[in-house]
């Protein structure tokens, strides 16, 4: 029979032995490194495995089978911003802020694995398109869509650049703005109406906000920012966009030959 002085002895040694053991006990969390090329040459990177990891995170930005959509297409043999597989295991791991989150969650087997798989997207002929991208720029040209866009520094700033929009959105998703353009806006996006004190005006998109003040970008591509307490009214409107549904003022081949030329716009290849 153990003694009571024994007992004491013996259960304050299991306590300080506790938590040695949890922490052996514990399995070690995945390495995620920051750069890529840290990884050994032990892994054997597995597309099949990546595509899956990819249809369960990336397909809400970059489509089924990396078609695009809010994100860029991956099926192009050269990503803009992943040249080489150690950029594209950087892109992977460290996201590209604001745009793409962190991949934090994923181990480095788990990297390996998506980069081969989007790297196999690039092997896949692009997509053919049934418009003319030569009749859709004399489109783009006569429906004044150069009043809110820019293409190779050409026109008003108002709405997003152009210059590569093309290398950024798949044509279904194009032609998706251009039907609805409120069904791809961001997140973010609000149109704003100020109205100062003194009676001044001011519409457009708002660019930033905090508790004191709202910088604006009016339809001229001009910024304005305003103090709260110098406005008498302040309207935002959400999941609104200033762009027209185009559906309703071009024919289906004029669409088609539109979503042609804005997918042909990839900036300097």
């Amino acid at each position: 029979m153990i003694s009571r002085t024994k007992k004491t002895t013996l259960l304050a040694y299991c306590t300080l032995l506790l938590p040695l053991c949890l922490v052996a006990a514990r399995k070690p969390a995945p390495v995620h490194p920051s750069n890529p090329q840290a990884q050994t040459d032990s892994l054997k990177p597995d597309p099949v495995a990546g595509q899956k990891l990819f249809e369960r995170n990336c397909v809400v930005c970059h489509g089924i089978g990396g078609t695009g959509g809010r994100g860029p297409t991956l099926r192009r043999p050269r990503l803009a911003r992943a040249p080489d597989d150690a950029a594209l295991k950087a892109v992977i791991t460290n996201g590209i802020p604001p745009e793409m989150p962190l991949g934090y969650f994923y181990s480095e087997q788990d990297v390996a694995d998506i980069a081969a798989y989007v790297r196999s997207l690039g092997n896949i002929p692009p997509e053919k398109l049934p418009g003319d991208a030569v009749r859709g720029a004399a489109i783009y040209l006569k429906s004044g869509c150069s009043g809110c866009h820019i293409i190779d520094g050409q026109g008003v700033g108002f709405g997003p650049e152009l210059t590569e929009v093309g290398e950024r959105r798949s044509a279904s998703h194009l032609q998706k703005t251009l039907i609805d353009p409120s069904s791809t806006l961001p997140d973010d996006f609000v149109l704003v109406k100020a109205v100062t004190n003194t009676g001044q005006t001011f519409e457009g998109i708002r660019v930033n906000e905090d508790t004191f003040s709202i910088q604006i970008k009016d339809t001229s591509g001009k910024f304005h920012s305003l103090r709260k307490e110098e406005l008498k009214e302040l309207q935002k409107h959400k999941d609104t966009s200033p762009m027209p549904p185009f559906a309703e003022i071009l024919t289906a081949s004029q669409m088609q030959d539109l979503v042609a030329y804005l997918a042909s716009l990839r900036g300097v290849q």
